[in-house]
Parts: C-alpha cells; sequence; structure tokens
C-alpha cells in the first residue's frame, strides 16, 4: 500500500494519506479499508482499536467542519466519511472482513455451489433439504426432524468460525505472498461451505416462521 502523493494544497510529497503531515489539509481518501483506518493487512483485528479509531475519525472528518474550508476539502470529507462507514462496517465482521481481502487479493468469491457441500455432511444434507420438502406440503410430522437439524447445523457454524479464526492466524502469521494466497483459498473453500450451511438454517427459519404465522 502506497501513501506517497502530493498534497493538494501545499505540494509537498508524501503528505500522508487522509492529512497532509505538513499543512494539515485534508486530502483524497484511499479506498483501502485497511490502509484508511491505518491498520496492516490482517484478518485478525484488535476491535477495540478498530472502534477507537473510527470514532477519532468519524469526528475527524465530519463535513460539518469543513463548512467554511475549501470546496475540494468539502468534497474529499463526503468521500472520507462514506468510506470510513463501509470500512467499520464490512472490517468489524469477520465473515465480511474475510470477503474483503479475499475480493482485494482477486478471488472470485461468489454463491455457492453444491460441490462446497463439507462431503462428511452429504446425508444430512440431503435428509435436511427431504424433510423441508415435505413441511412445504404440509407434513408436519418432520418438525421435530427440522428442529433437531437446525441446530445441529448451527454448531457446525459455530465450529466453522472458531475454525476460521484459526487460519485468520494462519494467514496473518506468513510473510510469504504464495503460501499467504495458498491459505486465503483455503478460507474461500471454508467462506463458502459456511455460506451453504447458513442458507440451510435461513431456508429452515423461513418456513417455520411462514408456518407460525
Amino acid at each position: 500500500m502506497d501513501n506517497h502523493h502530493n498534497c493538494w494544497h501545499c505540494g509537498t510529497p508524501d503528505a500522508g494519506s487522509i492529512f497532509c503531515r505538513y499543512c494539515n489539509s485534508l486530502q483524497a481518501p484511499v479506498p483501502n479499508y485497511f490502509e484508511f483506518f491505518g491498520m496492516p493487512l490482517k484478518l485478525s483485528v484488535d476491535l477495540s482499536r478498530l472502534q477507537k479509531q473510527f470514532y477519532t475519525l468519524s469526528g475527524l472528518l465530519h463535513p460539518d467542519r469543513y463548512t467554511r474550508r475549501s470546496e475540494q476539502e468539502k468534497r474529499y470529507s463526503l468521500e472520507a466519511s462514506s468510506i470510513l462507514n463501509d470500512a467499520y462496517r464490512v472490517l468489524r465482521d469477520p465473515i465480511q472482513r474475510a470477503e474483503y481481502v479475499l475480493k482485494e487479493a482477486g478471488f472470485d468469491i461468489g454463491e455457492q455451489r453444491s460441490k462446497d457441500v463439507p462431503p462428511e455432511l452429504l446425508e444430512e444434507v440431503f435428509e435436511l433439504n427431504m424433510a423441508l420438502d415435505e413441511l412445504r406440503m404440509g407434513d408436519d410430522e418432520v418438525l421435530p426432524q427440522l428442529d433437531e437439524s437446525r441446530k445441529r447445523f448451527l454448531d457446525i457454524l459455530v465450529e466453522m468460525d472458531a475454525g476460521l479464526e484459526q487460519q485468520f492466524q494462519k494467514h496473518d502469521a506468513q510473510v510469504d505472498d504464495d503460501a499467504r494466497r495458498g491459505v486465503l483459498a483455503e478460507i474461500r473453500l471454508t467462506l463458502n461451505r459456511r455460506r451453504y450451511i447458513k442458507n440451510l438454517v435461513n431456508e429452515v427459519d423461513k418456513l417455520l416462521t411462514a408456518r407460525n404465522a
């Protein structure tokens, strides 16, 4: 990540990423979320530091502070405030954070596919889908089975999240770019599988809500 640029106001080189380190004028905001927060590109994030930085930047970048400044700084303030809110929303959530890092690294994180189902869960997924079809046809006898399956898959999501945290740490410990991309490929597979399981749970919840409405 490169912060080297000339300040638009005083023309000094290497001005800084948000405020010029020489004349303190607001600069064009950088779009990279980690760079914007002045944080290293890591998947494991210190949430307390992130929150503290968010509140600090919120005060410094608020458009009300720039009502008497140049039109350029007014525009930069609006742009920076928008990036700040988006970046905070993404970086504080581990799943969105991982997806963001994958996108920045050039990975495709499209919709999950059937082959993303963990092989060890194929039978359970098949049985759950059968039960869902039966419930759609009005068979309430499958409700206990659906409830049990829902709890089982929620437990799996908890296990996946714990595994993701270990993968995050593994990624952050890499110093070689190829090794880091290898870990990112593993994380993408985990996220795809997690999304598949999450969608199953959501489908159960949707049908149960509709039934009880």
